[in-house]
């Protein structure tokens, strides 16, 4: 197995939380399989998270955490990313890095399209998101269609060049209990030694 540059970004905005506590679960078998890893935390990150202009004609100097994910991103062969799911959707911070670094020139090319869409300037790269949420996964597919999964693969990762991106979603996250959550961090970090 070929080692990877594996950049792991814990999406939660909180200090502590089960988001973090997978991911680091991830990151260490990761770097005991060998594989390069750089970690970051959406928490350490001050930013401003209002894009606040329509188009792209203007936008705000972005600043250096930003850019610094900006780099990382392009220095990786795989993104590793968790997130909790919160009224359906990302946490409000994290939606906020994504509409403030992934900007036009960086993350996608608006000169060069494919049937009016932008083409994506971080190809050949992969990705796998850990979803943890209090919806369970039936009413994820049933109910909502994954609408979320769909939004991450599709509309966020896939539009930038991160393909395939795996999505992995562990249910009952707020009160799970030890056991739930023991499970949970071997199966992750089975994940994170094979770098997928």
């Amino acid at each position: 197995m070929n080692n990877k540059r594996i950049y792991i970004l814990n999406g939660h905005p909180a200090q502590k939380s089960l988001s973090k506590a997978l991911l680091e679960s991830y990151a260490d078998a990761a770097r005991e399989a060998g594989h390069e890893v750089r970690m970051a935390h959406l928490h350490d990150m001050e930013f401003d998270s209002d894009y606040g202009f329509a188009g792209y004609t203007t936008y705000k100097p972005l600043e250096p955490v930003l850019e610094k994910v900006l780099n990382d991103l392009e220095w990786c062969e795989h993104l590793v990313m968790s997130t909790p799911l919160w009224w359906g959707g990302l946490p409000a911070k994290l939606k906020g890095l994504f509409d403030r670094a992934f900007l036009p020139g960086r993350v996608f090319d608006t000169q060069v399209t494919k049937f009016g869409i932008p083409s994506p300037m971080l190809a050949g790269r992969t990705a796998r998101v850990i979803v943890t949420s209090d919806t369970p996964n039936l009413f994820m597919r049933l109910l909502y269609k994954n609408a979320v999964h769909h939004q991450l693969r599709k509309q966020i990762f896939g539009f930038i060049g991160f393909k395939p991106t795996r999505i992995i979603q562990f249910s009952g996250a707020s009160h799970a209990k030890p056991a739930a959550v023991e499970r949970w961090l071997k199966q992750v970090r089975k994940i994170g030694a094979s770098a997928s």
